[in-house]
């Protein structure tokens, strides 16, 4: 049996996606701007010709049972085929970001465990917690009880979006900014069993500033929480650099979310991620979002390039146990599931 066809039985856990739209898209139009990272909708047409969007059409055709083209795929019950993805993705747990969708439009955590018939436990964000009262940064006493306790309300990690709030540069951040991110890491930290902190590095929405984005910013703050754990989010174009950053900082880990699915060569991606940072230190994710598609792309795509590139630098019983490492055991460990 291939690596690859080994993988395909790996239950794996997805430690940072997000739910799903109660409605779908409208037009086809809009269909396509799930497969994309802007709101706006001139650019949603370009997205049709994406190498990776022509790439997944076929793919999700043939778990569909439909014709391979994007109208087949467009045309289908929405919750059949929002079950029918999710569960071919094969999840046995999923971390889910409750701070977007908005709660009113999305599935609930609970919900949408049902719906993929998996595990579910929420990933409570730094920037929802934060209310702008109290010591002026966002923590009043309600603040700072909700974080403290976080862990024992069930939540899994704690996430933090500063990169769309001034970027990851600790200099050039407004004051409040950065006392609000460190305010909170001091609460999580406090209790002494400090939840794992996910952060998001590189690319993402139009609002971003991508160069603030580069997690190198972030070398003061793994110095000033040694006890937590930090998981860099995404990391594209930065993947070098996050890899340097979890070779030598032992809280430090990264993930390939949003990377994989979206770009169009993950096996090259996931090559620079391993040349530097610790298999132990590279987890499974896919930040699915709004759609079931981009679980299942993921879910496919991540088990290619694993078989592909540890296949290529690994004798064959020692790459197996490297693609299990990041597909299950490492967020296991990590975030105690």
């Amino acid at each position: 049996m291939s690596l690859r066809e080994t993988l395909a039985a790996v239950r794996h856990v997805d430690h940072h996606a997000h739910s799903l739209m109660r409605t779908g898209p409208r037009d086809l139009d809009e269909f396509r701007g799930l497969f994309c990272e802007t709101r706006d909708p001139r650019q949603w047409p370009h997205v049709a010709t994406s190498v990776t969007y022509q790439q997944a059409i076929p793919l999700l055709s043939s778990y569909l049972g439909c014709e391979p083209t994007e109208r087949g795929v467009f045309a289908h019950d929405p919750e059949e085929y929002a079950a029918a993805l999710l569960r071919a993705a094969g999840a046995d747990v999923v971390l889910v970001d409750e701070g977007y969708p908005p709660a009113a439009e999305a599935l609930t955590t609970a919900e949408l465990g049902r719906l993929a018939q998996c595990d579910t436990r929420p990933v409570l964000r730094i920037e929802t917690v934060a209310r702008g009262d109290g010591d002026g940064h966002g923590f009043g006493d309600a603040a700072r009880a909700q974080l403290a306790d976080a862990r024992d309300a069930g939540f899994a990690a704690l996430k933090t979006i500063i990169a769309y709030r001034g970027g990851l540069d600790f200099d050039a951040l407004p004051d409040a900014a950065r006392a609000r991110l460190t305010t909170a890491l001091e609460v999580n930290e406090a209790g002494g069993d400090p939840l794992p902190v996910q952060i998001h590095t590189g690319f993402g929405d139009p609002d971003l500033l991508l160069p603030r984005a580069d997690p190198s910013y972030l070398k003061p703050l793994f110095e000033w929480f040694p006890d937590t754990s930090f998981v860099l989010l995404h990391c594209y174009p930065f993947v070098r650099e996050a890899g340097w950053l979890a070779s030598v900082y032992p809280n430090v880990f990264l993930d390939l979310s949003l990377t994989i699915p979206h770009v169009s060569r993950p096996a090259a991606a996931l090559a620079e991620a391993v040349e530097l940072a610790p298999l132990s230190k590279l987890l499974y994710a896919s930040d699915a979002v709004r759609t079931p598609e981009l679980y299942l792309l993921a879910a496919v795509w991540w088990r290619d390039a694993l078989a592909g590139v540890l296949s290529e630098l690994l004798p064959e019983r020692a790459a197996e146990a490297g693609a299990r490492l990041i597909l299950r055991e490492n967020a296991l460990r990590l975030y105690r599931l």
